[in-house]
């Protein structure tokens, strides 16, 4: 069976990227696409983090290990789930509110060598129910079938 999901994985041009926290109490995998679409939001708290992040499906990410050791902030709607490191603090994945079926991922929370290029897109979360109208694909980001990232 790996053999048929590894054939599947490299026919959508997807790889298998690792990551985690500055610790390491907390790693994950991820596949995606070698190059990256990163949102960069101005939200108050995306901002506040400098939270920039790519969108998989939920079926296209794994925890390792660490889930002890994940703590959560939510606010505003609590659709959004930021989760991050109890013991170093940092976020290397979380639910956006866009997104609630995936993840957002840091890309510069992954491991080196899997990463091809990284194309930063701007995102007004300032503007954040609007924002999402005009935009054509993110809400799709998090289906698997939508595209590899």
């Amino acid at each position: 069976m790996a053999g048929a999901c590894e054939e599947v994985r490299n026919q959508m041009g997807l790889v298998r990227h690792t990551g985690g926290c500055h610790c390491g109490a907390v790693r994950f995998e991820v596949l995606s696409a070698p190059d990256l679409n990163v949102f960069d939001c101005n939200c108050s708290i995306c901002v506040k983090k400098q939270n920039r992040h790519f969108i998989v499906p939920k079926s296209h990410f794994t925890l390792l290990q660490g889930s002890e050791n994940i703590t959560t902030y939510t606010f505003n709607t609590h659709t959004a789930k930021h989760t991050f490191c109890k013991t170093c603090g940092v976020q290397s994945f979380y639910t956006p509110r866009s997104n609630p079926d995936g993840f957002g991922v840091a890309p510069h929370c992954l491991d080196p060598g899997t990463i091809m290029s990284v194309m930063v897109e701007d995102f007004c979360g300032q503007n954040w129910e609007e924002s999402m109208q005009k935009h054509e694909t993110i809400r799709n980001m998090s289906k698997a079938t939508a595209g590899t990232n």
